[in-house]
């Protein structure tokens, strides 16, 4: 009672499996315990973990203790982050020595690698690799500390291991917080709003991939990646970014918008609702849920907020065809029909449907 336990769940939007949709993206979990399993103290395993406190601000900072015999003590702080830029996740060991006496701390090195199956994968096989840099036999007097690191990645089974500077990549994730955190603060007499918000602002701007059809934003959530919807990115998330400055979540936006704008026709069907597998493929499973309106919507928002002319100029024949559509599929009752709305037959739909 009182141990962190800590379980990996990694997903890589660029190494697409088979069948090729929405979900394919390569999903792995790793249990690894750097702590219980790999780090001796005097020649032992330490073991009476207490948890005295767990922060997360982007960064999820974990402290805790442990007691050994003779009135050993010690006190480790994880840092566990992903790289800001890079397919990695990365994970910062401190032990530090709060006892009266000096110890011997040994972390082994060690590599795992999982091969996936070529069949598979759209690209093969791929390896899933799992790093610790470990300590060599080191006295830690009292008051001092040691450091080790441990990160986690997948490549191509025709490609290499990232190399990863632990410390550096943490810098970077400090410094994309603080900049996010910086930006667009909500101020209300609720803290738990602020804070929410402030969440909120985290979680948007680092669900984008850079994938072969671009930057692309993500709902996440361990099914949906490397792809764009009508109603998540191009209507709700799209007009957000030029009030946070944000230049990637910009680019995305954009990005979302063109790739939409390849499906205009002269016969007025219907945009399909996601582009997924880095914009080479479409989903419509729930047909029409008024994801022209939604489009219509959230591209002007978007080129308002934004205030770019060259970029407004570029977008608005995607809005005025959007806006056509609705026009073209109007009810007697002046309502745009649709197939289903953004619930996707969760509830009740019916030939028109006001929740897009």
């Amino acid at each position: 009672a009182g141990a962190f336990v800590l379980e990996r769940s990694f997903v890589w939007p660029m190494l697409r499996t088979i069948p090729n949709n929405t979900h394919a993206s390569l999903m792995r979990r790793f249990g690894w315990d750097v702590v219980g399993d790999m780090l001796t103290v005097n020649g032992r395993k330490i073991s009476k973990e207490q948890v005295k406190s767990i922060t997360l601000d982007g960064i999820m900072t974990v402290v805790s203790e442990f007691e050994y015999p003779r009135n050993g003590k010690l006190e480790l702080t994880r840092y566990l982050f992903p790289s800001s830029a890079k397919a990695a996740f990365c994970e910062k060991y401190v032990l530090r020595n709060t006892g009266q006496m000096a110890i011997s701390v040994e972390i082994p090195e060690a590599q795992s690698e999982l091969k996936t199956h070529p069949a598979q994968g759209v690209d093969g096989a791929y390896i899933a690799r799992a790093s610790v840099r470990g300590v060599e036999g080191s006295s830690v007097a009292p008051g001092q500390n040691i450091v080790s690191y441990a990160d986690y990645q997948a490549y191509k089974n025709t490609g290499t291991a990232i190399s990863i500077t632990i410390e550096q990549e943490l810098n970077e994730r400090r410094y994309l917080i603080a900049l996010l955190r910086g930006n667009l603060i909500l101020e209300t007499p609720d803290p738990t709003i602020n804070t929410m918000f402030a969440f909120a602002k985290i979680r948007a701007s680092e669900s984008i991939y850079k994938t072969k059809g671009g930057y692309m934003h993500g709902p996440g959530g361990e099914s949906y990646y490397a792809a764009i919807w009508a109603n998540d990115q191009a209507e709700y998330v799209n007009p957000f970014f030029p009030f946070l400055g944000y230049s990637i979540g910009n680019q995305s936006a954009l990005n979302t918008y063109r790739h939409f704008a390849r499906f205009v026709n002269d016969a007025y069907k219907p945009i399909p609702s996601s582009i997924v597998a880095e914009g080479t493929d479409i989903w419509n499973g729930a047909g029409d849920r008024g994801d022209d309106a939604m489009i219509a919507y959230g591209a002007a928002r978007y080129a308002m907020a934004k205030g770019d002319k060259q970029e407004a100029l570029e977008l608005w024949p995607l809005i005025e065809w959007c806006l056509e559509y609705c026009h073209r599929n109007l009810n007697e009752e002046g309502v745009v029909v649709s197939d289903s709305d953004e619930l996707e037959v969760r509830f009740p739909a019916w030939k028109a449907n006001l929740c897009t």
